[in-house]
């Protein structure tokens, strides 16, 4: 019988066990939530400050089933087999069309035909390269398995039982052991360059990994209990707490607190949660969070005019720009413990050889970045860093609308319509300044007036110290910059000179805060911000304005909700 045969056949065994795709549950409190969709944390579509824009009535709509992203997906093959790194098979997925902002959007990501040949080709390729390796193969089979005793099925099975806790999370039924070992015995005639066992071990790995119990995070809890709400199990809350804080599967310890019932209760949550945050997965994910939501992918795909930036190299600038944001973001949350205020107003940076001339350094520095102290007068935060300024800014000018945009979206949720279309562009340069270009195009009189001259020109116009690769700038065509403005944070106007300004202000908003704390929930709990939650956003939103909450304190704040252990059941709204 030839390989694609037991491909089918393995595709069969997969799909018997294949999974309902959504439920539907209820929340009818006004904090925490269970896990829904019924709001948003983008600026367009829901508000990130926790409103919704829903009837905090409705339920939630939620998912006991949330398939893994790309990145969770290689993040969990890595650590199931123990690998020094990630496979890569995954560049070949096709790529998911989420519909929030972040990747791990459980509403979006579903398994389509393309998905599932790809899960399959991925599955004998991690197959192929861990039982081909005799190392790759100890780590998966321990020393410590029972001896056949005439039985093969004794320590085939003890394999199957072992590992198959670790891919699936928790652990096995009997018929599941054995429905494994019968797929098992196949390999030992399919693969006869193999030994036996190590044959056997190939093609259950190619079963384990195409299992829905593999793909998604199945909860399959459905008690109710005296409170109307259905208490996750140990193994379901450890499986949510390591895909919100590593992106990946729950360690050992993590398994063994969950068989001893030590998440049964928050306390116990939070032991582990704060166990884990200092592992280097959590920096991982913090890094994931906010390449996200400043989009720093698209640091790597600029084109400067050379002519006018002869050093700027797309692929080599951008991936330091790229790094100094990751080596910015930890430092503040992890080495300074810091929260959000600080993310937005530190006067430091790192660079290297790439970048350090965009901040007027000039030499002296290498390929490794350093942490380097700045003008606080100049620079504050991660807005005024080069990654952020230059992947908002045309070839040759910067671009004061995109930055304004950005900012509005991201950083203050404030809901702003599509374009119109057949929008002209900005007219050239006749021998004014860009900013007087932006206002005759889009200021006050003009079909742009309503969304740009009171909420996106303002923003924009604090960056116009900043040429289009971020390097800082006095005049613009001969004219004295002007980056001051005024703009309403928390429905009062705040006037500023500059972005190191507008910085201060928006640390000081409880609308940035909010937004923050709406992002980093949707992507914690991988759905959207739901409307019954306004109350945990704005509460978490308060204490971080007030500077009594670092963003790892926040993290830690998002395992102890509600919502976080629990899910709504469909009976408890009717």
């Amino acid at each position: 019988m030839n390989r694609l045969t037991w491909a089918k056949r393995l595709a069969a065994l997969a799909l018997g066990c294949a999974l309902p795709a959504c439920y539907v549950g209820v929340d009818a409190s006004a904090g925490d939530a269970g896990d829904g969709d019924t709001g948003t944390g983008t600026g367009q579509e829901g508000n990130g400050d926790g409103d919704g824009d829903g009837d905090e009535s409705q339920p939630i709509e939620s998912t006991r089933f949330a398939r893994l992203s790309h990145g969770q997906w290689e993040n969990t093959v890595r650590d199931l087999f123990v690998l020094p790194e990630q496979t890569g098979f995954s560049s070949l997925f096709i790529g998911d069309a989420t519909s929030g902002k972040f990747d791990n959007d459980s509403a979006a990501l579903d398994v389509t035909p393309t998905l599932w040949a790809d899960y399959q080709r991925a599955a004998e390729q991690v197959a192929d390269y861990v039982t081909s390796d005799a190392l790759l193969l100890a780590a998966i089979v321990p020393d410590d398995l029972p001896e056949d005793a005439g039985d093969p099925s004794v320590r085939a099975k003890a394999w199957i039982a072992a590992f198959g806790a670790r891919a699936y999370r928790r652990p096995l039924t009997g018929a599941e052991v054995d429905a494994h070992y019968f797929v098992f015995e196949q390999g030992v005639d399919l693969y006869d360059a193999l030994d036996p066992f190590t044959a056997g071990v190939h093609m259950c790995i190619q079963a384990f990994l195409q299992s829905p119990h593999f793909v998604y995070r199945v909860e399959t809890s459905e008690t109710v209990g005296a409170d109307g709400l259905i208490h996750l199990g140990g193994y379901e809350v450890a499986t949510r707490l390591s895909y919100m804080l590593w992106n990946s599967m729950p360690d050992q310890t993590l398994f063994d607190a969950a068989a001893e019932g030590e998440l049964d209760d928050a306390a116990g949550v939070l032991v582990q949660a704060a166990r884990m945050i200092d592992d280097p997965r959590a920096q991982d994910m913090v890094t994931d969070f906010h390449a996200q939501l400043l989009d720093t992918d698209h640091y790597l795909d600029q084109y400067k005019d050379p002519n006018f930036y002869p050093l700027f190299d797309a692929a080599i600038t951008g991936a330091a720009m790229q790094r100094e944001t990751e080596l910015f973001v930890n430092s503040i949350v992890f080495d300074d413990q810091g929260g959000l205020a600080e993310l937005l107003t530190a006067p430091y940076t790192f660079v290297n050889q790439d970048t350090a001339y965009m901040y007027g350094l000039g030499d002296g520095f290498g390929p490794e970045h350093e942490r380097v102290m700045l003008d606080a007068t100049q620079r504050s935060g991660i807005l005024t860093q080069v990654g952020f300024l230059s992947s908002n800014a045309y070839p040759v000018d910067p671009d004061s609308i995109h930055r304004g945009v950005s900012v509005v979206r991201n950083l203050l949720c404030a809901p702003l319509p599509p374009p119109p279309d057949n929008v002209p562009p900005l007219p050239p340069t006749m021998g004014n300044t860009n900013r007087e270009r932006v206002e005759a195009h889009t200021g006050d009189g003009t079909c742009g007036e309503g969304c740009h001259s009171g909420v996106i020109n303002p923003v924009g116009f604090a960056f116009e110290g900043y040429d289009a690769i971020g390097q800082w700038r006095e005049q613009d065509n001969g004219f004295p910059i002007d980056d001051s403005d005024t703009f309403y944070f928390d429905a009062e106007p705040k006037s500023y000179d500059g972005a190191a300004e507008f910085g201060k202000h928006a640390a000081a908003s409880t609308q940035v805060h909010a937004c923050y704390v709406g992002h980093l929930l949707e992507y914690a709990y991988a759905r959207d911000v739901a409307a019954q939650e306004k109350a945990i956003v704005n509460e978490l939103a308060a204490r971080s304005r007030d500077g009594a909450l670092p963003i790892r304190a926040l993290l830690l704040e998002l395992t102890q909700t509600q919502s976080f252990a629990t899910r709504y059941p469909l009976e408890a709204g009717q």
